[in-house]
């Protein structure tokens, strides 16, 4: 078959070409919009580096003026206003003191442009200029010569401010002593809530005569004279305190049936202890309650102490002239550092004849582990087991006598170490051998006048126990969270004993709050007279 002319053959169809075109279209366009969208991008990298470089360069200028030192310098306007308000504050008190209201208003209006002047300065972080300083400064420098030709000169100026001065220094030091005479107002003040249980249970003591009969039982119980036993002594007129004290030894002791406590109070308080020791469940353990006024030997002529508390001049020094009546046994009346009660604790042997080693607890101690191995504890022959306070310096002898008395100097050392009461053990045999009570009444007697130490019971101590104190571990007796708010939380949980020592004492409302729990968590509040007086 014959192929036909070129002329008259159909066209070759291009099928591909269109949508090669429409291809690279699309890819011009995607391309511009890249281009665009990152130029774009890139701008506003741009700016904001130079933001963030705008914003570095004025912290940078913020930070770099240091106001103190801007204020320092005797260069700069800061410093001159600074100065010339310091004496203007003098003048408006001068003015005032002379009648001048209308000189001590002008003052003060311009000392509180001043004031806003510096503290716009301090704000934006920039120098005060002339512009702004000139006008204040010679406004105030106008009234401060005004207030010079008032006679209103430099000595006038200067005695002025010294007065008050003296003033000021007087207020504070007043303000200082009110404060600490309120406090040990406070710290000495029983709070309603334990006057209370203390009322309830002397009704229940009087009223009901079963435990009369049974504090009579107790009294002739062999296990209070048994020296197989681990025999505790607390002196105390607080209740609910010396409950806590002796929860707390039982809770940790091993075998709370082997564990005797002897516990002293004053009359006003013998029923209330009674009442509670006796209706409370104190698994097994013995607790013995005596009232210190039937220690018939404990008399002027055999106790310096209550012969010094009856003297006329030591009433006025200590009771602050209110006992003016001096046959008022003085028992009772005596305040918390300075009581009768507080200082049974040199009659040990005495009021425990047949005992022949004793473990001595303040009534603000908690007891957090077992006791009972201190008597075990070899004393070396000494008579006083108790922990040193001499790791610091201000618990060394000379911070508690008057070593400026030859009668001190010449037979202690100054830098001796302290030791603190509160958790003691004594061996009374060693006791009676050394007369340690004796020593106590020679310095008793010594000390009539006040001239060797002032108050408290632990100078005595330190002089009546010299060279007969064995130092213990000092985690048996941790001693502070009646005063200090930081002790070591570790030191705390490793401590036998922790004592309450300072006039924050945990039934107190001014208490650490941090240390309360301690305290608490040996409370009996299943007792109906706690829910009824404390809680309430």
């Amino acid at each position: 078959m014959r192929r036909r002319a070129a002329e008259y053959r159909r066209p070759v169809r291009r099928r591909y070409s269109l949508w090669i075109w429409v291809l690279l279209g699309m890819f011009l366009i995607a391309g511009l919009v890249l281009f665009v969208f990152h130029h774009n991008q890139h701008e506003d990298r741009v700016e904001q580096l130079i933001t963030e470089r705008k914003s570095r360069a004025d912290l940078v200028n913020h930070e770099g003026l240091n106001f103190t030192k801007e204020i320092l310098s005797p260069s700069s306007f800061s410093r001159q206003l600074s100065e010339q308000m310091t004496l203007a504050k003098a003048y408006v008190i001068i003015a005032k003191e002379h009648n001048n209201l209308h000189l001590a208003w002008e003052l003060s209006k311009r000392i509180r442009s001043c004031q806003l002047l510096l503290s716009k300065a301090a704000m934006r972080g920039e120098p005060i200029t002339a512009e702004e300083a000139e006008p204040v400064i010679s406004s105030l420098s106008y009234l401060i010569f005004k207030a010079q030709d008032s006679h209103y000169d430099i000595a006038t100026t200067i005695m002025t401010m010294k007065s008050h001065i003296q003033a000021l220094e007087e207020r504070a030091n007043a303000a200082t002593v009110q404060s600490t005479v309120f406090g040990q107002l406070v710290a000495e003040a029983l709070p309603k809530s334990l006057h209370c249980l203390k009322l309830k249970l002397t009704t229940d003591w009087l009223s009901k005569l079963p435990l009369q009969a049974l504090a009579k039982e107790n009294v002739n119980s062999p296990r209070v004279v048994d020296n197989n036993l681990y025999h505790f002594c607390i002196f105390s007129d607080n209740v609910l305190a010396t409950s806590v004290v002796v929860n707390s030894t039982i809770s940790n002791a091993d075998h709370s049936k082997q564990l005797v406590f002897h516990i002293v109070t004053n009359g006003v308080n013998f029923g209330a202890m009674q009442a509670w020791f006796l209706t409370n469940d104190f698994r097994g353990a013995a607790v013995e309650v005596q009232n210190a006024e039937e220690f018939s030997w404990l008399n002027v002529s055999y106790a310096p102490v209550v012969k010094q508390l009856l003297d006329k001049e030591s009433r006025v020094f200590y009771f602050g002239g209110y006992y003016e009546d001096i046959s008022v046994e003085p028992k009772l009346r005596n305040s918390k550092y300075l009581s009768l009660l507080n200082h049974l604790r040199f009659y040990i042997p005495e009021i425990y004849p047949q005992l022949e080693k004793i473990v001595f607890l303040d009534d603000d101690v908690v007891v957090q582990k077992d006791l009972t191995q201190l008597f075990s504890l070899n004393l070396h022959g000494n008579v006083n087991g108790a922990v040193e306070t001499c790791l610091e310096s201000f618990h060394r002898y000379y911070k508690y006598l008057n070593f400026s008395n030859p009668i001190i100097s010449s037979k202690f050392d100054p830098q001796a170490c302290g030791w603190a009461f509160g958790m003691n053990v004594f061996d009374l045999i060693a006791w009676r051998t050394a007369n340690v009570t004796a020593r106590y009444h020679f310095w008793q007697e010594q000390n009539a006048d006040r001239m060797l130490w002032k108050l408290g019971t632990l100078p005595p101590a330190l002089l009546a126990f010299y060279g007969l104190t064995e130092p213990l571990d000092r985690r048996w007796h941790v001693l502070g969270l009646g005063y200090d708010m930081n002790i070591d939380d570790r030191l705390i949980e490793s401590a036998a004993v922790v004592h309450f020592n300072g006039n924050m004492k945990p039934w107190l409302r001014l208490g650490i709050s941090r240390y309360k729990p301690l305290w608490k968590r040996y409370i009996n509040e299943s007792h109906p007279y706690y829910g009824d007086c404390v809680t309430s």
